[in-house]
């Protein structure tokens, strides 16, 4: 396979973006497609939409020779990729709704010879059900077009070098198909292609994030512990972590993202009597999120009962992690909107976000000079060399880091 090649990317979110400008970086004519309108103006007049690291020279520049372009609707393509969300609906079963529904967008313009690649984080045998999808719309496609499936595994903030330069696992729902796609991510990877089969390809993808939520579990549980025996748990994960076979996570204010809060749940719901340990982990990183709820509450209690009025609380940070303006499952969030339910008077504080339409933010000092309380969700960068005399909650480990 060659770059004399036409690709569609189904999604312009926090993945399918930074993949169809690193795909048009090499030369190659890429159509992104999103359902939004205003996300579809804004790549097109050569902007983003999404804070990520180097990603807008990138679009900027292949916008300006004519690789990437933008749509509402798919065309004809050699290369169909499908990067949407997979969120999941009620007792925290998976919803495909986005992956059908991009799926059956490029129905009508599949073609003898072409591939078809679900990126999208997705509950195992997915690939085959939309293949099953395909076949039963357009008959005449079977045993004739490749359909495999490649998960991304980066981390935002550095997305356009991993997507360049981390392995990948990639499997077909036969074997033609996974060297095609092989084949086509050679393009563009240069990273090892491990070739697997579709089944496989899935589970790795949901193993990889459930791995690090067991192992951010036992940090946070180690937060709770640590605060009731009156220990500074960074410290202790500090020194614990001179031990040559020790390597304790960071605990937080919970797991977000799109990934690691969502992808275990999609292992526990059809594996429900075996997947113990990972219902667990996602239970107690969930848990973590309330105590926090608590912990805030009872400092805000005892500041009432000393000082005879409600503090002002200034949160610091809703993203989901560090350095970003991703709100995807985020902690922070919903830490924000349970206090605003009770009648907390907040200050919301995003470094990240210029504004955001659920709350009103307010810049970081002002916040600092107007509030009593300063409670630090997320290790913004911009927090990490405050310096303040106000009761501080550090749930993050920023302080630590100072």
């Amino acid at each position: 396979m060659d770059n004399n090649i036409k690709v569609v990317m189904m999604g312009l979110g926090y993945i399918g973006l930074p993949t169809a400008a690193l795909i048009a970086s090499k030369g190659i004519d890429v159509l992104g497609v999103d359902v939004q309108q205003h996300v579809v103006d804004t790549i097109n007049s050569g902007k983003i939409h999404i804070v990520e690291p180097a990603l807008d020279g990138l679009v900027k520049h292949d916008v300006e020779r004519g690789f990437l372009k933008a749509a509402t609707l798919p065309n004809k393509a050699d290369v169909f990729l499908v990067a949407v969300p997979t969120p999941f609906k009620d007792d925290h079963q998976p919803d495909l709704k986005h992956v059908n529904s991009a799926t059956k967008m490029v129905l009508p313009h599949l073609e003898a010879g072409n591939l078809f690649i679900i990126e999208s984080t997705s509950p195992v045998g997915t690939t085959e059900k939309m293949a099953e999808l395909i076949f039963a719309e357009r008959p005449e496609l079977k045993d004739t077009i490749h359909i495999a499936y490649c998960p991304e595994r980066v981390l935002p903030g550095n997305v356009i070098y991993e997507l360049k330069n981390n392995d990948r696992a990639i499997g077909g729902i036969d074997e033609g198909s996974t060297k095609k796609a092989a084949e086509f991510y050679r393009l563009f990877v240069s990273g090892e292609l491990h070739q697997t089969n579709a089944r496989t390809a899935e589970m790795t993808k949901l193993v990889e994030n459930a791995s690090r939520d067991v192992q951010i579990a036992f940090a946070n549980e180690l937060s709770v512990i640590c605060d009731e025996a009156g220990i500074d748990v960074w410290e202790l994960i500090k020194l614990a972590n001179k031990h040559p076979r020790v390597n304790i996570l960071q605990p937080g204010t919970g797991v977000g993202g799109h990934c690691i809060a969502v992808d275990p749940w999609f292992i526990v719901a059809e594996y429900q009597d075996k997947a113990k340990l990972i219902r667990t982990a996602r239970e107690i990183n969930n848990y973590k999120t309330e105590w926090v709820i608590e912990k805030i509450k009872s400092t805000a209690l005892a500041f009432e009962l000393n000082e005879s009025r409600k503090p002002k609380i200034a949160l610091m940070g809703l993203s989901f992690k560090a350095n970003i303006d991703d709100l995807r499952e985020s902690p922070a969030i919903y830490v924000a909107t349970s206090l605003r339910g009770q009648g907390f008077d907040l200050l919301f504080v995003e470094p990240n976000l210029k504004e955001n339409s659920g709350f009103l933010l307010t810049n970081y000092e002002i916040a600092l000079k107007n509030s009593d309380i300063i409670v630090y969700l997320v290790a913004h960068r911009e927090f990490k060399n405050i310096i303040t005399q106000k009761i501080q909650i550090d749930f993050c480990g920023i302080k630590s880091s100072r």
